[in-house]
This record gives structure tokens, sequence and C-alpha cells, in this order.
């Protein structure tokens, strides 16, 4: 969550609390049209009524309780690094171990959200089963007075949003930063495993180059090519009641079906990477929308501005760019290994054959004009054998005649035509033989 969210997370909060609890509903229907900040400010609501604490204060996304030099277990806070809608990030150094690692933290203001703590601990149980280069290691999950942290793999680098903030990625760079993104879903998808919250701020560049995907807080296991369990379920990996059509994930980076509050499979990720991949290579949102609901109807309703694109992206980038972006997920790319095949032949310079881009409307306009001068060739040709019968010679009338042959003629005589059909040549032989 950015500043500027937790901002308008406060302000609506703030003006819920005026109200009686019986009004808060009616002014929540007309403040948030964005329903991920509704579900913001319910929580926190929630959380509220169950804790004395004052969420009006930054407390409740920074834990006063972990501050420089402070510890937890046998980790010495350092600083902290980053927030989130799912957490505070610290960096620790490791006492026993003798390295740094990084801390990720419950806001002690959601410890009472029975909801957020199902996500966070099902975090670490996704991410213990991943075992991936690309994909951020877990050492280990604290729990200390009432503290609950996952402790990570630190990443050493700037975040692939930082990245993009400064310029688009060139082709060169951007294509091998794509293809590791895609080897860690890749990986994840085979076991089931979808993240539903990719996007630049969850992607961190090592200072080797090498990419590593973060974040897995709303990550959840699906079996079979769709999950038929609401999107609500994934507050909680067990069969507990859900809550129907909760959107979680970040707006720009939603698929329509995801936005719908639909199921949704590993086909989420493959949309969420297309935006991914768009955004590197041209610096600006594939979606964008300056509210999370106009992002959101942009996805519904808009394509990407496929003129941003470099001049250089090759053909083989630009399909693959509309085969993930495809809103009908039955129409999208289905698998993401493809779109690591792809990455790995354009990487290589491998020649390239006449790719037509996924575009239904230009595929339907194309029939119609080949359909249009298949028909104005039939006509031509049929004219034109036309106007060839008219100018042929007309055909004499037929001739009848007789000839009269000599009573002695052999029955091997016969008539012969000339070539051309002017001249009638008789053989004839007589019975004694002669010609």
């Amino acid at each position: 969550m950015t500043p500027e969210q937790w901002h308008e997370v406060k302000k609506v909060l703030a003006a819920a609390l005026e109200r009686a609890p019986e009004q808060r509903s009616a002014y929540l229907d007309e403040a948030c049209t964005d329903p991920i900040l509704r579900r913001e400010v319910e929580s926190l609501i929630e959380a509220r009524e169950k804790s004395a604490s004052n969420f009006l204060e930054p407390v409740a996304l920074t834990d006063e309780r972990l501050t420089s030099g402070s510890r937890l277990g046998s980790y010495t806070i350092l600083d902290r690094i980053g927030v989130g809608g799912m957490g505070e990030v610290y960096r620790a150094h490791d006492a026993r171990l003798r390295r740094d690692v990084a801390i990720k933290v419950l806001p002690a203001a959601y410890t009472s959200d029975t909801g957020r703590l199902a996500r966070f601990q099902r975090e670490a149980r996704l991410l213990a089963s991943l075992n991936h280069p690309n994909i951020a290691a877990i050492y280990g999950l604290e729990e200390a007075d009432k503290t609950h942290a996952l402790v990570m793999e630190l990443v050493q680098g700037p975040t692939l949003a930082e990245r993009i903030r400064q310029n688009p990625i060139p082709i060169g760079e951007a294509l091998p930063i794509a293809k590791q993104i895609a080897d860690a879903l890749e990986y994840a998808h085979e076991r089931g495993v979808v993240h539903r919250d990719l996007k630049p701020a969850n992607i961190k560049i090592a200072r080797d180059d090498s990419v590593k995907v973060l974040d897995f807080g709303l990550a959840k296991a699906v079996h079979g090519e769709a999950d038929a369990t609401n999107i609500g379920d994934s507050v909680t990996a067990s069969q507990m009641p859900t809550e129907s059509g909760v959107l979680l994930g970040t707006a720009a980076y939603m698929s329509p079906e995801q936005a719908k509050g639909k199921p949704v499979d590993r086909r989420a990720d493959i949309w969420a990477f297309g935006c991914v991949l768009y955004e590197m290579l041209t610096a600006k949102k594939a979606f964008p929308g300056s509210t999370a609901t106009e992002a959101l109807a942009a996805a519904l309703a808009r394509d990407p501005d496929w003129s941003q694109l470099p001049a250089a992206t090759p053909m083989r980038v630009r399909v693959l760019l509309q085969r993930c972006l495809q809103k009908d997920p039955k129409q999208r790319l289905r698998d993401i290994g493809d779109a690591r095949i792809s990455l790995d032949e354009a990487l290589s310079g491998a020649p390239e054959a006449a790719l037509p881009a996924v575009d239904h409307a230009a595929r339907q306009r194309w029939l119609w004009v080949v359909s249009g001068v298949a028909a104005i060739l039939a006509v031509a040709t049929v004219y034109l054998a036309l106007a060839r019968v008219r100018q042929r010679p007309h055909e004499a009338d037929a001739v009848r005649f007789g000839i009269d042959l000599p009573g002695n003629v052999s029955p091997n005589s016969y008539l012969g035509l000339s070539p051309d059909g002017r001249k009638l040549a008789f053989v004839g032989r007589s019975e004694d033989g002669q010609s």
C-alpha cells in the first residue's frame, strides 16, 4: 500500500468512525467506489472494535515494537525496508547463522483479523513448498509476543517498479528479466500455486541481475485448469465460510475475471505477466487509471495502446503480449511455459516467421477483404470466358453430300479428314488389292 492509498484509507476511516454504526454502511457505499479501499476500511473498523488501539495513527501499518536494535527471537532488527498491504518488511541480522535476512511482519492492528492472519500463515506454507532460484526463499516463521513474522531471503537491489520509473527498459534487458519471471511462475504453476498479485513492486532485480518474485501473500493453491472456489476464499486456505466477490490484488494488473470476482486460475497470472512485460517495454501501464476503479474499467473495456511498444520489439514478443492480454481467458495463452519458449526464441535471435497478431477485429476485416477479392475474381473469370466465346468465328453450317464409290471397293477402304478440317481424302482398295 502506497502512502497515498494509506492516506485515503485514514480519511475514509475517520469519517466512518464519526458516524453511528448503523450509518456506516450507507456512508461506505457512497465514499468507496474502490472495493479494495472499502475492504481496508472495513477490516480496520472490525479490528478497532476488538481492540482499544488508535487506528488513525500510523501504528496500523508501522509496528512501533520493531525499531532499529530491537530483537525478534534470534534476529536483530536493523531498519525497515518496505510496507505493503499484507505487512511491513524489515532488514534484520541472524545472529546464529551470521547473515542478514528480510523479516515480513503482520502489523499489530491486523493480528486480530483472522482472515489476514490466515493469509499470512498460508503465505509461509506456500513459500515453504517452493524452491526456485527466481522465487525469494523462506527461512522460517516466527511468533513472539503476539508478533507474527516471516523470515525470508534478503534480496539486495531495486524493485522492478523502481527500475521502470527511471525509463523504459531496452529490449535486450527486458526480455531476460521477463524470462526469469516466466520461469518462476512456471515452477509455481506446476506445483498448483497461483500468485494472484504479480506486479513490478513484487519483483526484485538483484545485484547480479537475477530476478526474484516476492510476496505470495495472496497466492492460493489450485487444482486443475480452473478453481471453482470463489475468489473470496482467498482469506483462508481451509474450507471455512467465505466472502463472495471480495477483490484481492492490485487493480492495474488484475485480469478481467479477477476484477469481476470470478474464479481464477493460472491464466490470471499470465494476464499480469503480460501487463508487467508491457510496462517494462513502455514505462506505461497497460491499463492506466488515476483510481483503482478506472484501471479495472480499462482492463474490462479497452485494449493496451500497442503503438507505445518500441519499434524494435520482435514480432513474436508482440504476439506474446496480445495472447497474454486476451480478455476472454479461453482465448488467452494457457501456459506460462509457452511464454518462456517465445522469449527464449526471441533472445536466441531465431528467424521469425510471418506471425500474425492476434487482433480479432483486424482478422475479421481481413476475411471480408479476402472474400470480396475472391468474388471479384470469380466474376472477372466468367466475364473473360464469355468474351472469348463471343470473339470466336461462327462455325459454318453443316454440309451434307454423298460420294458414289466404285462397286469393287474393298472393305479396307476408308475416308480421312485433313488436320484443319477443310479437306477430305478417300483411300480405297479394289478387290484385287490395288489402291
